[in-house]
Parts: C-alpha cells; sequence; structure tokens
C-alpha cells in the first residue's frame, strides 16, 4: 500500500474523541478519511455516515476501520467490514464473547486483510521495562488492585451494565492485559466473586484468584464505585526485591526505587497502537490475542454471584 492508511472511525463516543482522534492525527501513515456513528455528530470537513453501510456505498475511499463501539454489536460491524476487503482494529474489549473474535480472525486470514485486537494499557510507559525486569525472577505473589469511578469514565453509559458489556471488568480487562504481558508464565483463575446490582447484568466489583503455572498466587481486586484517587496498581514481589506498576502501567519501580515514570496519560498509549495497526496493515498481518479475554471469560464461568444494592448514576 502506498500513501497513508485511509481510516474510517466508528463509534464517535468518549474514547474515540478522547483519544482515537488525536492519535491518528499525529500518525503520518493514518489519514482520517470518514466517521460513523448511529449517534451524534463528526468531525468537521471529514465525510461522515451513519451507518458502515452507508460508507460502504458512499463511494468513499477506505483501507481500514476502527471499531469503537461497545462490545456487542461490535462482531457484525467488523465481519461487514472485512467482507469488504477493509483492515480492522478493534477497541478493547475486541469483542462480546471468545469465539466471534476467533471467527472475525478466521475471516480476516481468509479475506487477506489485517485484525488488530488492540490493548492500549500495554503501550503504558512502564510495560516493556517491566517485562524486561521480571523474565529472569522467580515471582512469588501478584496483587492487582483496579479501582475507578465509573461515573467518572462511563458517565451514564448503560451498556457497560448490560449483558455482555462486561462491567467492572472493561476497565479490569486493561490490568489482565497488562499482566500477561509481563509476567513470564501463564495463569488461571481458581475462584471468582463477582458483586452484580439488583437492577444491572454486570458486575460493579470483583475479587479473583487465579494461581500461575508455578503456583504463585495472583489476586485481583475491582470495584466501579472507587471515589477520590483512583487505583490502578499491580504490584509483583519476587526473589530479586518487589515490582510495582502504578498509575496502570504509566510509572514503574523496582524494589522501592523510581525505575521509569513515563507519560502516565492515555494519550501516550493510542499513538503507539496506531504505529502497531499501521506496522501490521504494511506487513499484511494480523495481531490477534485473546487471553485477557480468555480470563475475563473464565472468571465469569467460575464466578460466585453476589446481588448487591441497585446501582443508578
Amino acid at each position: 500500500m502506498s500513501g497513508p492508511i485511509r481510516l474510517a472511525l466508528v463509534g464517535m463516543g468518549k474514547i474515540a474523541r478522547d483519544q482515537h482522534l488525536p492519535a491518528i492525527a499525529s500518525n503520518p501513515d493514518i489519514v482520517l478519511a470518514a466517521t460513523v456513528s448511529r449517534h451524534g455528530e463528526g468531525e468537521a470537513g471529514v465525510p461522515f455516515f451513519h451507518s458502515i453501510e452507508e460508507l460502504a456505498a458512499s463511494g468513499v475511499e477506505i483501507d481500514a476501520v476502527a471499531l469503537c463501539t461497545p462490545p456487542q454489536p461490535r462482531r457484525a460491524i467488523a465481519h461487514f467490514a472485512i467482507q469488504q476487503g477493509w483492515h480492522v482494529f478493534l477497541e478493547k474489549p475486541p469483542g462480546a464473547t471468545l469465539a466471534e473474535v476467533e471467527a472475525l480472525r478466521d475471516a480476516a486470514d481468509a479475506k487477506g486483510v489485517s485484525l488488530f485486537a488492540s490493548w492500549h494499557s500495554r503501550y503504558a510507559a512502564g510495560v516493556e521495562p517491566a517485562r524486561a525486569w521480571l523474565a529472569t525472577r522467580d515471582i512469588r505473589a501478584v496483587t492487582i488492585t483496579w479501582r475507578e469511578d465509573v461515573r467518572v469514565w462511563h458517565p451514564g453509559q448503560d451498556w457497560i451494565f448490560e449483558a455482555g458489556g462486561f462491567g467492572v471488568f472493561d476497565p479490569g480487562i486493561n490490568a489482565l492485559s497488562i499482566a500477561t504481558r509481563v509476567l513470564p508464565r501463564p495463569f488461571f483463575v481458581e475462584t471468582a466473586e463477582l458483586d452484580v446490582p439488583a437492577n444491572r447484568a454486570a458486575p460493579i466489583a470483583a475479587r479473583i484468584a487465579f494461581r500461575d503455572a508455578a503456583g504463585a498466587p495472583v489476586t485481583m481486586d475491582l470495584d466501579f464505585r472507587q471515589e477520590g484517587p483512583q487505583s490502578w496498581d499491580i504490584v509483583v514481589e519476587t526473589d530479586a526485591g518487589t515490582l510495582t506498576l502504578a498509575k496502570g502501567g504509566g510509572e514503574l519501580s523496582i524494589a522501592g526505587g523510581g525505575e521509569h515514570a513515563g507519560d502516565t496519560d492515555l494519550h501516550g498509549e493510542y499513538p503507539g497502537l496506531y504505529r502497531r495497526f499501521a506496522d501490521i496493515v504494511r506487513a499484511g498481518s494480523s495481531d490477534v490475542d485473546i487471553t485477557p479475554l480468555r480470563l475475563v471469560a473464565d472468571s465469569f464461568l467460575t464466578a460466585r454471584i453476589n446481588a448487591i444494592e441497585p446501582f443508578d448514576w
């Protein structure tokens, strides 16, 4: 492919405007060619459509799409895009189920287009240095604390508490995307406990106990009701001291010393995602790691469900 990748952004919600648009604008290998949204408006001077079918029928030349819709309808949109011969960037989580992501991967392979299951937290500044340091360490225990205020990050977005919306696992899968990247051994769900409000279908809090392949415990505490300072921390106890990834992977300290303090804003992560997407499109390959999604699915499969008081905005 010569020239920049002509990309359509599908789903013009908060994450698209806050993260995707700035990252696209900063990447010389990608140009915003269209936007698509059932609700709201597009960008000035850029063709806007209410559905991906309208986009396909318009004649606007497109090479790729980035899908920022909620996960529930995403498979059908992605499959339609693949059939047009467009490369597909999937916002996390890549789909509502494992089966549909695997089907999209097979469809992309058959069509000869690239599919990217993006995990933005893996592009936080401290993640790769942490992975390198942990590669030769004996892992003793891991504690993941991921607590944030849903009213701040998803204000009024009822879809996140609907079936297939993931609830507190929408941010929790970010933690799992980091943990599965930096820890040298796979880990597996042993027990899970999910707190589901009486008027919702997805959990607002969760506690999961994992164990890695060598027997080290990995515990995770998720909560969507955190007020004040937010907590996005992974603490790894090793034979050589304690490694801490704080602020969603943006800050790394080892044995109490600050080793890496990078850009802790998400604006540092999405440019990395788009660089990776451009690379795989140019290479004619795909990048579809479903390990974090599988751990979420396993948590739901093994969970004890606690019905708690209703949640309202």
